[in-house]
Protein backbone atom coordinates (compact mmCIF):
# COMPACT_ATOMS: atom_id res chain seq x y z
CA UNK A 1 0.00 0.00 0.00
CA UNK A 2 1.35 3.79 -1.10
CA UNK A 3 1.24 6.14 1.56
CA UNK A 4 0.10 9.52 1.03
CA UNK A 5 2.26 12.16 1.76
CA UNK A 6 0.13 15.02 3.89
CA UNK A 7 0.21 18.29 2.82
CA UNK A 8 -0.52 22.08 3.44
CA UNK A 9 -4.25 23.35 2.30
CA UNK A 10 -3.72 27.35 2.99
CA UNK A 11 -7.04 29.31 2.56
CA UNK A 12 -6.53 32.95 2.95
CA UNK A 13 -9.04 35.81 0.73
CA UNK A 14 -5.67 37.90 0.71
CA UNK A 15 -3.46 36.82 -2.33
CA UNK A 16 0.10 38.53 -0.86
CA UNK A 17 -0.93 36.33 2.40
CA UNK A 18 -1.31 33.23 0.96
CA UNK A 19 1.85 33.96 -1.23
CA UNK A 20 3.76 34.50 2.03
CA UNK A 21 2.36 31.67 3.87
CA UNK A 22 3.32 29.34 0.91
CA UNK A 23 6.89 30.53 0.44
CA UNK A 24 7.47 30.06 4.48
CA UNK A 25 6.20 26.49 4.45
CA UNK A 26 8.11 25.53 1.09
CA UNK A 27 11.02 26.77 2.71
CA UNK A 28 10.91 23.98 5.35
CA UNK A 29 9.76 21.09 2.50
CA UNK A 30 6.11 21.01 3.43
CA UNK A 31 3.97 20.60 0.14
CA UNK A 32 1.70 23.61 -0.08
CA UNK A 33 -2.07 24.16 -2.37
CA UNK A 34 -3.18 27.71 -1.74
CA UNK A 35 -7.23 28.68 -2.20
CA UNK A 36 -8.66 32.31 -2.11
CA UNK A 37 -11.79 30.68 -0.85
CA UNK A 38 -12.75 27.88 1.57
CA UNK A 39 -16.13 26.87 -0.76
CA UNK A 40 -13.20 26.12 -3.53
CA UNK A 41 -11.03 24.39 -1.30
CA UNK A 42 -13.69 21.92 -0.42
CA UNK A 43 -13.52 19.63 -2.98
CA UNK A 44 -10.35 18.09 -1.49
CA UNK A 45 -10.90 18.49 1.98
CA UNK A 46 -12.77 15.14 2.01
CA UNK A 47 -12.24 11.90 3.91
CA UNK A 48 -9.63 11.28 1.68
CA UNK A 49 -7.41 13.96 3.17
CA UNK A 50 -4.96 13.64 5.24
CA UNK A 51 -3.08 16.58 5.25
CA UNK A 52 -3.27 20.08 7.34
CA UNK A 53 -5.97 22.78 7.00
CA UNK A 54 -4.48 26.55 7.79
CA UNK A 55 -7.40 28.70 6.65
CA UNK A 56 -7.93 32.78 7.71
CA UNK A 57 -11.29 33.54 9.74
CA UNK A 58 -12.94 36.69 8.03
CA UNK A 59 -13.40 35.82 4.54
CA UNK A 60 -15.99 36.39 2.17
CA UNK A 61 -18.51 33.21 1.49
CA UNK A 62 -17.85 30.90 3.94
CA UNK A 63 -15.79 31.67 6.76
CA UNK A 64 -12.90 29.73 8.90
CA UNK A 65 -14.94 29.44 11.79
CA UNK A 66 -17.76 27.87 9.17
CA UNK A 67 -15.13 26.23 7.64
CA UNK A 68 -14.08 24.13 10.63
CA UNK A 69 -18.02 23.11 11.38
CA UNK A 70 -18.29 21.49 8.04
CA UNK A 71 -15.11 19.11 8.19
CA UNK A 72 -14.17 16.14 9.34
CA UNK A 73 -13.29 16.36 12.80
CA UNK A 74 -10.26 13.89 11.78
CA UNK A 75 -8.89 16.68 9.93
CA UNK A 76 -6.29 19.46 12.15
CA UNK A 77 -7.37 22.75 11.41
CA UNK A 78 -5.33 25.87 12.67
CA UNK A 79 -7.21 29.32 12.45
CA UNK A 80 -6.03 32.47 11.94
CA UNK A 81 -7.09 35.85 12.53
CA UNK A 82 -6.50 39.75 13.09
CA UNK A 83 -9.87 40.21 14.51
CA UNK A 84 -10.81 37.65 16.93
CA UNK A 85 -9.84 37.71 20.16
CA UNK A 86 -9.52 35.03 23.13
CA UNK A 87 -13.16 34.23 23.52
CA UNK A 88 -13.00 33.58 20.27
CA UNK A 89 -9.78 31.62 20.40
CA UNK A 90 -11.88 29.20 22.74
CA UNK A 91 -14.90 28.66 20.77
CA UNK A 92 -12.40 27.68 17.39
CA UNK A 93 -10.84 25.27 19.94
CA UNK A 94 -14.70 23.96 21.01
CA UNK A 95 -15.57 23.71 17.71
CA UNK A 96 -12.63 21.54 17.04
CA UNK A 97 -9.91 23.29 15.85
CA UNK A 98 -6.28 22.14 16.20
CA UNK A 99 -4.81 25.66 17.23
CA UNK A 100 -5.89 29.27 16.65
CA UNK A 101 -2.97 31.99 15.97
CA UNK A 102 -3.90 35.79 16.56
CA UNK A 103 -1.89 38.51 14.44
CA UNK A 104 0.89 39.31 14.81
CA UNK A 105 2.31 35.85 15.20
CA UNK A 106 5.91 34.88 14.95
CA UNK A 107 6.87 33.00 11.46
CA UNK A 108 7.97 30.13 13.16
CA UNK A 109 5.18 29.67 15.80
CA UNK A 110 3.19 29.09 12.83
CA UNK A 111 5.78 26.41 10.67
CA UNK A 112 5.85 24.94 14.73
CA UNK A 113 2.31 24.07 14.86
CA UNK A 114 1.64 23.11 11.27
CA UNK A 115 4.84 20.09 11.55
CA UNK A 116 3.11 19.31 14.93
CA UNK A 117 -0.76 18.63 13.20
CA UNK A 118 1.14 16.84 10.41
CA UNK A 119 2.74 14.61 13.27
CA UNK A 120 -0.98 14.31 14.53
CA UNK A 121 -2.48 13.22 11.00
CA UNK A 122 0.31 10.72 10.57
CA UNK A 123 0.30 9.31 14.02
CA UNK A 124 -3.71 9.09 13.80
CA UNK A 125 -3.40 7.07 10.36
CA UNK A 126 -0.53 4.76 11.98
CA UNK A 127 -2.89 3.67 14.44
CA UNK A 128 -6.15 3.74 12.99
CA UNK A 129 -5.91 -0.03 12.33
CA UNK A 130 -5.61 -0.69 15.97
CA UNK A 131 -8.94 -2.76 17.42
CA UNK A 132 -8.71 -1.80 20.79
CA UNK A 133 -10.92 1.70 21.46
CA UNK A 134 -9.39 4.05 23.66
CA UNK A 135 -12.49 4.08 26.04
CA UNK A 136 -12.27 0.13 26.74
CA UNK A 137 -8.20 0.53 27.48
CA UNK A 138 -9.51 3.78 30.14
CA UNK A 139 -12.16 1.23 31.82
CA UNK A 140 -9.35 -0.84 33.38
CA UNK A 141 -7.64 2.97 34.98
CA UNK A 142 -10.89 4.69 34.87
CA UNK A 143 -13.02 2.58 36.75
CA UNK A 144 -16.87 2.83 37.07
CA UNK A 145 -20.19 2.16 34.42
CA UNK A 146 -22.42 5.16 35.55
CA UNK A 147 -22.98 7.83 33.31
CA UNK A 148 -20.68 10.29 35.02
CA UNK A 149 -17.57 7.84 34.40
CA UNK A 150 -18.58 7.07 30.90
CA UNK A 151 -19.07 10.35 29.79
CA UNK A 152 -15.52 10.93 31.61
CA UNK A 153 -14.19 8.44 29.44
CA UNK A 154 -15.25 8.94 25.81
CA UNK A 155 -14.01 13.37 26.77
CA UNK A 156 -10.92 11.91 27.73
CA UNK A 157 -10.59 10.16 24.47
CA UNK A 158 -11.80 12.70 22.52
CA UNK A 159 -9.25 15.62 23.65
CA UNK A 160 -6.34 13.25 23.55
CA UNK A 161 -5.94 13.42 20.07
CA UNK A 162 -5.92 17.14 19.97
CA UNK A 163 -3.53 19.39 20.91
CA UNK A 164 -5.34 21.71 23.49
CA UNK A 165 -4.60 22.91 26.29
CA UNK A 166 -7.15 21.43 29.28
CA UNK A 167 -8.29 22.62 32.86
CA UNK A 168 -9.57 19.80 34.61
CA UNK A 169 -11.47 20.60 37.76
CA UNK A 170 -12.30 18.08 40.76
CA UNK A 171 -12.08 18.09 44.63
CA UNK A 172 -9.54 16.63 46.03
CA UNK A 173 -8.80 13.10 45.70
CA UNK A 174 -10.62 12.70 42.51
CA UNK A 175 -7.74 11.65 40.03
CA UNK A 176 -7.50 14.90 38.35
CA UNK A 177 -3.84 13.85 37.94
CA UNK A 178 -4.52 10.13 36.80
CA UNK A 179 -6.91 11.91 34.41
CA UNK A 180 -4.22 13.96 33.10
CA UNK A 181 -2.00 11.50 32.39
CA UNK A 182 -4.49 9.42 30.62
CA UNK A 183 -4.70 12.29 28.35
CA UNK A 184 -0.94 12.39 27.80
CA UNK A 185 -0.64 8.52 27.31
CA UNK A 186 -3.31 8.46 24.55
CA UNK A 187 -1.48 11.32 22.72
CA UNK A 188 0.79 11.75 20.27
CA UNK A 189 3.25 12.72 22.91
CA UNK A 190 2.98 9.24 25.01
CA UNK A 191 6.48 8.86 24.12
CA UNK A 192 7.94 12.42 25.76
CA UNK A 193 7.91 13.35 29.14
CA UNK A 194 4.91 13.69 31.22
CA UNK A 195 6.01 16.16 34.33
CA UNK A 196 3.28 17.16 37.38
CA UNK A 197 4.16 19.74 39.65
CA UNK A 198 1.84 20.80 42.53
CA UNK A 199 1.87 24.54 42.37
CA UNK A 200 1.07 24.93 45.59
CA UNK A 201 3.75 23.22 46.77
CA UNK A 202 6.47 25.55 45.44
CA UNK A 203 6.95 28.72 47.26
CA UNK A 204 6.73 32.07 46.08
CA UNK A 205 9.73 33.06 45.18
CA UNK A 206 11.24 30.33 43.62
CA UNK A 207 8.46 29.88 41.31
CA UNK A 208 9.73 31.30 38.27
CA UNK A 209 13.14 29.39 38.85
CA UNK A 210 11.26 26.27 39.60
CA UNK A 211 8.75 26.36 36.47
CA UNK A 212 11.41 28.70 33.92
CA UNK A 213 15.19 27.37 35.22
CA UNK A 214 17.65 29.91 35.74
CA UNK A 215 21.47 29.94 34.66
CA UNK A 216 24.48 30.20 37.13
CA UNK A 217 24.70 33.13 39.00
CA UNK A 218 21.05 34.22 38.18
CA UNK A 219 20.82 35.21 41.96
CA UNK A 220 22.60 34.06 45.09
CA UNK A 221 23.16 30.49 45.42
CA UNK A 222 22.60 29.74 41.74
CA UNK A 223 25.75 27.99 41.32
CA UNK A 224 24.67 25.73 38.40
CA UNK A 225 22.35 26.65 35.46
CA UNK A 226 18.49 24.93 36.57
CA UNK A 227 16.29 23.69 33.67
CA UNK A 228 12.98 24.36 34.53
CA UNK A 229 9.82 21.99 34.56
CA UNK A 230 8.52 23.88 30.95
CA UNK A 231 11.62 22.48 29.21
CA UNK A 232 11.89 19.61 30.71
CA UNK A 233 8.75 18.76 29.54
CA UNK A 234 9.47 19.83 26.24
CA UNK A 235 7.37 17.96 22.99
CA UNK A 236 5.49 16.30 26.03
CA UNK A 237 3.05 17.41 28.72
CA UNK A 238 3.12 19.19 31.23
CA UNK A 239 0.37 19.16 34.45
CA UNK A 240 0.01 21.94 36.58
CA UNK A 241 -2.07 20.89 39.96
CA UNK A 242 -3.83 23.40 42.34
CA UNK A 243 -3.25 26.13 39.69
CA UNK A 244 -6.20 28.08 41.51
CA UNK A 245 -2.91 28.41 44.26
CA UNK A 246 -0.29 30.62 41.87
CA UNK A 247 0.53 33.71 42.93
CA UNK A 248 -1.46 37.10 41.08
CA UNK A 249 2.04 38.07 40.33
CA UNK A 250 3.28 34.97 38.25
CA UNK A 251 -0.14 34.17 36.24
CA UNK A 252 1.20 37.65 33.58
CA UNK A 253 4.62 35.51 33.65
CA UNK A 254 2.41 32.03 33.00
CA UNK A 255 0.24 33.78 30.56
CA UNK A 256 3.16 34.94 28.29
CA UNK A 257 5.21 31.89 28.13
CA UNK A 258 1.43 30.19 27.00
CA UNK A 259 0.54 32.67 24.79
CA UNK A 260 4.31 32.87 22.58
CA UNK A 261 4.83 29.18 23.50
CA UNK A 262 8.57 29.94 24.64
CA UNK A 263 10.71 30.32 27.90
CA UNK A 264 12.95 32.26 29.20
CA UNK A 265 15.29 31.14 32.06
CA UNK A 266 15.46 33.33 35.09
CA UNK A 267 19.30 35.30 34.34
CA UNK A 268 18.94 35.03 30.68
CA UNK A 269 17.92 36.81 27.69
CA UNK A 270 17.44 33.91 24.95
CA UNK A 271 13.99 32.17 24.91
CA UNK A 272 14.05 28.39 24.20
CA UNK A 273 11.05 27.80 21.84
CA UNK A 274 8.39 25.28 23.86
CA UNK A 275 5.80 22.84 22.17
CA UNK A 276 4.37 21.47 25.67
CA UNK A 277 0.83 20.50 26.42
CA UNK A 278 -0.63 22.27 29.67
CA UNK A 279 -2.84 20.45 31.44
CA UNK A 280 -4.18 22.31 34.55
CA UNK A 281 -6.36 21.08 37.34
CA UNK A 282 -8.27 22.92 40.38
CA UNK A 283 -10.16 22.22 43.02
CA UNK A 284 -12.68 25.24 42.42
CA UNK A 285 -14.58 27.27 39.10
CA UNK A 286 -11.78 29.51 37.85
CA UNK A 287 -14.50 31.90 36.16
CA UNK A 288 -15.47 32.37 39.85
CA UNK A 289 -12.22 33.41 40.87
CA UNK A 290 -11.44 35.07 37.51
CA UNK A 291 -14.85 37.39 38.48
CA UNK A 292 -13.64 37.72 42.05
CA UNK A 293 -10.37 39.05 40.80
CA UNK A 294 -8.45 35.76 42.39
CA UNK A 295 -7.54 34.79 38.77
CA UNK A 296 -6.54 36.11 35.57
CA UNK A 297 -9.53 36.32 33.44
CA UNK A 298 -7.00 36.45 30.34
CA UNK A 299 -5.21 33.27 31.62
CA UNK A 300 -8.39 32.00 32.46
CA UNK A 301 -8.87 31.96 29.08
CA UNK A 302 -5.97 30.73 28.03
CA UNK A 303 -5.89 27.40 30.20
CA UNK A 304 -9.17 26.69 29.68
CA UNK A 305 -9.36 25.89 25.87
CA UNK A 306 -11.43 22.44 27.24
CA UNK A 307 -12.31 21.47 30.06
CA UNK A 308 -13.06 18.11 32.26
CA UNK A 309 -14.87 17.97 34.89
CA UNK A 310 -14.69 14.98 37.32
CA UNK A 311 -18.12 14.13 39.29
CA UNK A 312 -17.31 13.75 42.93
CA UNK A 313 -17.45 10.40 44.11
CA UNK A 314 -21.09 10.90 45.81
CA UNK A 315 -22.57 11.00 42.72
CA UNK A 316 -21.64 7.94 41.27
CA UNK A 317 -22.21 5.71 44.09
CA UNK A 318 -22.80 3.20 41.85
CA UNK A 319 -19.46 2.89 41.78
CA UNK A 320 -18.01 2.45 44.66
CA UNK A 321 -18.28 -1.47 45.86
CA UNK A 322 -16.29 -1.93 42.08
CA UNK A 323 -14.08 0.22 43.02
CA UNK A 324 -13.27 -0.84 46.43
CA UNK A 325 -13.34 -4.15 45.50
CA UNK A 326 -10.60 -2.99 43.35
CA UNK A 327 -8.55 -1.50 45.45
CA UNK A 328 -8.62 -4.35 47.70
CA UNK A 329 -7.42 -6.62 45.22
CA UNK A 330 -4.57 -4.53 44.70
CA UNK A 331 -4.01 -4.28 48.29
CA UNK A 332 -3.86 -7.90 48.60
CA UNK A 333 -1.36 -8.43 46.00
CA UNK A 334 0.88 -6.46 47.53
CA UNK A 335 0.79 -7.88 51.17
CA UNK A 336 0.01 -11.25 49.94
CA UNK A 337 -3.39 -11.14 51.85
CA UNK A 338 -6.44 -13.15 50.81
CA UNK A 339 -9.56 -10.57 49.83
CA UNK A 340 -12.53 -10.89 52.06
CA UNK A 341 -15.92 -11.45 50.74
CA UNK A 342 -17.88 -7.88 51.39
CA UNK A 343 -21.20 -8.63 53.41
CA UNK A 344 -24.27 -6.61 52.48
CA UNK A 345 -23.81 -4.45 55.29
CA UNK A 346 -20.18 -3.50 54.42
CA UNK A 347 -22.33 -2.51 50.86
CA UNK A 348 -24.14 -0.62 52.51
CA UNK A 349 -21.79 1.26 54.70
CA UNK A 350 -19.87 1.94 51.21
CA UNK A 351 -22.75 3.47 49.44
CA UNK A 352 -24.23 5.46 52.68
CA UNK A 353 -20.71 6.99 53.75
CA UNK A 354 -20.31 10.54 51.86
CA UNK A 355 -16.59 10.23 50.69
CA UNK A 356 -15.24 13.75 51.29
CA UNK A 357 -12.02 12.34 50.52
CA UNK A 358 -13.53 10.71 47.32
CA UNK A 359 -11.53 7.85 45.38
CA UNK A 360 -8.34 8.99 47.49
CA UNK A 361 -10.36 8.19 50.69
CA UNK A 362 -11.95 5.01 49.36
CA UNK A 363 -8.37 3.27 48.34
CA UNK A 364 -7.31 4.40 51.79
CA UNK A 365 -9.98 2.56 53.43
CA UNK A 366 -9.22 -0.59 51.32
CA UNK A 367 -6.14 -0.82 52.44
CA UNK A 368 -6.90 -0.38 56.09
CA UNK A 369 -9.60 -2.70 55.55
CA UNK A 370 -7.44 -5.48 54.01
CA UNK A 371 -5.37 -5.46 56.57
CA UNK A 372 -7.15 -4.83 59.80
CA UNK A 373 -8.98 -8.23 58.29
CA UNK A 374 -5.70 -10.01 58.67
CA UNK A 375 -6.03 -10.05 62.19
CA UNK A 376 -9.68 -9.33 63.09
CA UNK A 377 -12.60 -9.29 62.21
CA UNK A 378 -13.41 -5.88 61.48
CA UNK A 379 -16.10 -4.92 59.15
CA UNK A 380 -16.27 -1.70 56.72
CA UNK A 381 -19.05 0.10 59.16
CA UNK A 382 -16.70 -0.17 61.96
CA UNK A 383 -13.63 0.97 60.32
CA UNK A 384 -15.61 3.86 58.57
CA UNK A 385 -16.95 4.51 62.74
CA UNK A 386 -20.75 4.34 61.23
CA UNK A 387 -21.55 1.55 64.34
CA UNK A 388 -21.55 -1.78 63.94
CA UNK A 389 -24.74 -1.96 66.17
CA UNK A 390 -26.52 0.37 62.87
CA UNK A 391 -27.81 -1.12 59.93
CA UNK A 392 -27.43 2.42 58.46
CA UNK A 393 -26.58 5.75 59.74
CA UNK A 394 -28.28 9.21 59.71
CA UNK A 395 -26.31 11.61 57.38
CA UNK A 396 -26.78 15.22 58.13
CA UNK A 397 -27.19 17.81 54.89
CA UNK A 398 -29.58 19.16 53.00
CA UNK A 399 -32.69 17.60 51.88
CA UNK A 400 -36.27 16.93 54.36
CA UNK A 401 -36.92 13.68 56.32
CA UNK A 402 -38.51 11.98 53.39
CA UNK A 403 -35.98 12.49 51.16
CA UNK A 404 -33.46 11.56 53.22
CA UNK A 405 -35.39 8.30 54.25
CA UNK A 406 -36.06 7.23 50.27
CA UNK A 407 -32.26 7.58 49.97
CA UNK A 408 -31.37 5.30 53.05
CA UNK A 409 -34.12 2.92 50.87
CA UNK A 410 -32.59 3.02 47.76
CA UNK A 411 -28.97 2.16 49.35
CA UNK A 412 -30.66 -0.40 51.20
CA UNK A 413 -32.52 -2.17 48.38
CA UNK A 414 -29.04 -1.49 46.19
CA UNK A 415 -26.61 -3.06 48.67
CA UNK A 416 -28.82 -6.39 48.78
CA UNK A 417 -29.33 -6.54 45.33
CA UNK A 418 -25.45 -6.41 44.82
CA UNK A 419 -24.82 -8.79 47.64
CA UNK A 420 -27.30 -11.29 46.05
CA UNK A 421 -26.32 -10.64 42.68
CA UNK A 422 -29.77 -9.72 41.35
CA UNK A 423 -31.33 -12.34 43.09
CA UNK A 424 -35.00 -10.76 43.37
CA UNK A 425 -35.98 -13.72 45.96
CA UNK A 426 -32.80 -13.29 48.23
CA UNK A 427 -33.86 -9.58 48.45
CA UNK A 428 -37.25 -9.92 48.84
CA UNK A 429 -36.84 -12.81 51.75
CA UNK A 430 -33.37 -10.41 53.45
CA UNK A 431 -36.13 -7.38 53.78
CA UNK A 432 -39.01 -8.85 54.30
CA UNK A 433 -40.96 -7.35 51.18
CA UNK A 434 -43.00 -8.97 48.99
CA UNK A 435 -42.32 -9.14 45.09
CA UNK A 436 -44.65 -6.73 43.71
CA UNK A 437 -43.60 -3.65 46.89
CA UNK A 438 -39.65 -4.59 46.10
CA UNK A 439 -40.68 -4.40 41.99
CA UNK A 440 -42.72 -1.14 42.43
CA UNK A 441 -39.68 0.28 44.83
CA UNK A 442 -37.14 -0.92 42.28
CA UNK A 443 -39.04 1.13 39.66
CA UNK A 444 -38.81 4.15 41.77
CA UNK A 445 -35.26 4.26 42.12
CA UNK A 446 -34.84 3.09 38.72
CA UNK A 447 -32.93 -0.06 39.85
CA UNK A 448 -32.32 -2.67 37.57
CA UNK A 449 -32.02 -6.43 38.15
CA UNK A 450 -29.48 -6.98 35.22
CA UNK A 451 -26.91 -3.92 36.60
CA UNK A 452 -26.04 -6.60 39.49
CA UNK A 453 -25.95 -9.78 37.97
CA UNK A 454 -22.26 -10.96 36.81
Amino acid sequence: MTSVSPSVVLIDDDPEVLASLSQLLSLVDIPVRTFNSALDALPLLNDGFHGVVVSDIRMPGMDGMNLLQTLNTSIPVILITGHGGIAQAVEAMKLGAFDFLEKPYKPDRLVELVQRALEQTQASLAISSIAISAPADLSRILIGDTAPMVALRNQISSLARVNADVIIRGETGTGKELVARSLHDLSIRAEHPFMAVNVAAIPENLLESELFGHEAGAFTDAKNRHIGIFEAANQGTLFLDEIESMPMAFQIKLLRVLQEREVTRVGSRAPIPLNVRVISATKEDLRVAATEGRFREDLYYRLMVADIVIAPLRDRAADIPMLFQHFMQLAGEDNNIPVPALTADDLLALELHDWPGNVRELRHTAERFMLTRSYSDATVQELLQIGSSNRVSVQTGDGSLSDRLESIEKSLISAELRHHQGNIKAVMEVLDLPRRTLNQKMQKYQLKRDDYTD
